[in-house]
């Protein structure tokens, strides 16, 4: 899985080198190239006056001069290549939600188009784009984008590139409320996909027809890569051209269930867009910071399960342009250093299984309910030789299967064993293990996100 960092708002597009090298210090490996940086939504809300200001700066306005895409990302490229990071991926520059004016399509198009040569050129892997919306009637979306992304595929297919676009969903303005709008509902994703994927590859020989979305589609000509991570081919099957982005935020505006979202959708979902927000306003904050008394206002159960269940193993996109804006710029650095710690723990809580699977044999430290939630969702498939204890009273007894032996015990592990602390006082008795000389390999163990959970809490464990 690839962790992605955020740019919008922390890079200069024309003095970019700061930002970037504060990504890196904070430990990402990965950046996007993200248009929004050279073209954001502002630049379509009063475009006379941002017009002007782009001709007083020095610099292109890309509504007027599309073909002018690769000029204004010129700087940010230079830039990145005097660092360590990498650009696997791109987003698109994108319309504000709340448009209505079915012209400022017409605009963004061939701003578009040129974003995906470059990202293309430029060797990203996966691109994430908006289906246009601004305008359009309700029932007549496919109608308006079926042209328009064929079109890009065509360009990325051009370029002699195997980029894939993915498509993202979205929400919508109505009477000042943002609703659920195009590819929302999971349904629709699958026909578009399948669609899509049909007739980009049919496009490849003479005479081919066109497809229908609200059909199931037969055999696409593409096969899914199911066991590489998004963006990765493993050199055996050929990539779809179109897959997906699920954006947290979005499914948060609109009231879903992301993981209904990804258990329906499954490896169909190759990036996801991960930033918190209050369910009302379109906001990019930090994961877990939008939050109330009684708790967050995204779901983050739902996420972390979901992608779970369906084993994601594609990119972690992070934005927080917004967490930017309101912090000071003094601590940004710092910011960005919980930010890759968020992510590494959203990583961490997504993948948990992985950790039982590089070890031969496990054992388990704590006697308690974390222990009960282990066996219960992972007991069968990594069952430990035994679980330790601190208090000697309980030595000896048997506890959900296992029995409860002494720390001591641990000095004796087997070769390839390691020991799961599975009690919130980690870095305590990590630090009582180092100190009675066990030099097996110790890892953390959380309950608070697994798929199944007791309920019946045990008391004073």
């Amino acid at each position: 899985m690839r962790i992605i960092g955020n740019v919008l708002g922390m890079v200069g597009s024309r003095r970019p080198s700061q930002g970037l090298h504060d990504l890196e210090r904070a430990g990402y490996e990965y950046v996007p190239l993200d248009f929004r940086l050279f073209c954001n939504e502002q630049a379509f809300a009063g475009m006379k006056r941002n017009r002007q200001e782009a001709l007083e700066c020095g610099i292109p306005f890309l509504p007027d001069h599309p073909e002018q895409v690769p000029e204004a990302a010129k700087a940010y490229l230079a830039a990145l290549g005097q660092t360590g990071l990498k650009m696997p991926a791109a987003l698109t520059t994108s319309l504000p939600r709340d448009r209505s004016n079915p012209e400022l399509n017409e605009i963004l198009k061939p701003i578009v188009e040129e974003e995906v040569r470059l990202a293309a050129r430029q060797g990203c892997d996966a691109l994430v784009v908006r289906p246009l919306y601004a305008g359009i009637p309700c029932g007549e979306e496919w109608e308006r984008n079926r042209a328009y992304l064929l079109k890009l595929a065509s360009i990325v297919r051009e370029e002699h590139s195997s980029m894939q676009l993915l498509l993202e969903n979205q929400s919508k303005y109505i009477e000042g409320h943002l609703v659920r709008g195009t590819l929302s509902d999971p349904a629709e994703v699958i026909r578009w996909l399948d669609a899509l994927n049909t007739e980009a590859f049919a496009l490849k020989a003479p005479d081919a027809a066109s497809v229908n979305p609200g059909k199931k589609s037969g055999g696409t000509g593409f096969s899914k890569d199911t066991g590489a991570a998004a963006g990765e081919s493993t050199g055996k099957q050929e990539r779809e051209p179109f897959a997906f982005c699920l954006d947290v935020g979005t499914a948060n505006l609109c009231g879903q269930d992301v993981y209904e979202l990804c258990t329906a959708l499954g490896d169909r979902i190759r990036a996801v867009l991960l930033r918190d927000c209050n369910g009302h306003s379109d906001d990019a904050l930090l994961p877990f910071t939008s939050i109330e008394k009684h708790g967050c206002q995204t779901d983050w159960l739902s996420v972390i399960r979901g992608l779970r269940t369906i084993h994601f193993d594609g990119d972690l996109i992070m934005d927080f342009h917004d967490s930017l804006a309101n912090f000071p710029n003094f601590l940004w650095p710092q910011l960005l250093k919980l930010s890759k710690e968020l992510a590494d723990y959203l990583h961490w809580q997504i993948h948990m299984g992985d950790a039982m699977r590089r070890y031969r044999h496990i054992v388990l430290f704590g006697a308690g309910n974390m222990c009960r939630n282990y066996m219960k969702n992972y007991g069968e498939e990594f069952p430990p030789l035994f679980t330790c204890d601190n208090n000697e009273s309980r030595w000896g007894e048997e506890f959900c299967g296992l029995t409860i032996e002494p720390p001591e015990k641990l000095k004796s592990l087997p070769e390839g064993t390691a020991v799961f602390i599975c009690n919130l006082y980690y870095r305590e008795i990590e630090q009582q293990l180092r100190g009675m000389g066990i030099r097996n390999p110790i890892e953390y163990f959380n309950d608070q996100y697994l798929n199944t959970f007791y309920m019946d809490r045990l008391k004073g464990l």
